[in-house]
């Protein structure tokens, strides 16, 4: 049994440290879209950069869901409930999101040519102009994942924060970023865009935490092993 918790330990924290790197990878796509992203409107959601984008953008989901359960995984003991509170809220943010992002993938490109009344009415969730088509509880699921956005960025900073583990200015950009979300409203549109960037930065800032404190993660699993077999 000790031979196995020997193990066990170091494979969970390898885990956890390669989660960093999903973490990295999501926080950089979401960053690096935004100056680019095509704009939300009918005429681009027949087009090759179109689905490019929303594959990308899926990947990006399945990135951040990873990562951040890396993220809080690397702290869980430490974070409280708090933590977890955060955590619980950008799972499912970006569980929504992913929903939304397939959708405007591989649903309104197909849409577009039947119903571009619909597709159009349905692109207002985040081009922030008003449908002329009634898109049923779209529009408060999508508000809800807007909510989840910034509390989970607000709370899952703090805690980081008083963690103690993961860089303390990553998770300070993210918590300011989060809080600061809603202001981007007072933007045009066009820029609105913009104030993911600093978010998406600082969670490829804490993935790179996560990825980089490999040595003191087997060290610490280490000696609890150890600790545990010297009580046996």
């Amino acid at each position: 049994m000790a031979i196995n918790g020997k193990q066990s330990q170091p494979n969970a924290a390898s885990i956890i440290r390669w989660s960093g790197l999903a973490a990295i990878a999501g926080g950089l796509i979401f960053a690096g879209i935004q100056p680019i992203h095509p704009a939300d409107y009918l005429t681009s959601v027949t087009t090759g950069t179109w689905a490019a984008f929303m594959y990308a953008k899926l990947a990006m989901c399945l990135f951040f869901l990873v990562g951040i359960t890396g993220i809080y995984g690397r702290q869980a003991n430490r974070a409280g409930w708090l933590g977890l509170a955060g955590f619980a809220l950008l799972i499912v943010t970006w569980f929504l999101q992913a929903v939304f992002i397939f959708t405007e993938g591989f649903i309104l490109p197909i849409a577009a040519g039947v119903a571009p009344q619909l597709v159009e009415s349905f692109l207002t969730l985040a081009n922030g102009t008003q449908p002329t088509m009634d898109i049923g509880p779209a529009g408060a699921v999508y508000s809800i994942a807007g909510l989840c956005y910034m509390l989970g960025g607000l709370l899952f900073g703090i805690a980081t924060v008083r963690a103690g583990i993961l860089p303390k200015w990553a998770a300070i950009l993210l918590a300011v970023a989060a809080v600061v979300t809603p202001a981007a409203a007072l933007l045009p549109h066009e820029l609105q865009r913009l104030a993911g960037i600093p978010v998406g930065l600082a969670v490829a800032w804490l993935g790179y935490g996560v990825w980089s404190l490999r040595q003191s993660v087997l060290a610490h699993a280490s000696a609890e092993a150890g600790l545990g077999q010297a009580v046996r």
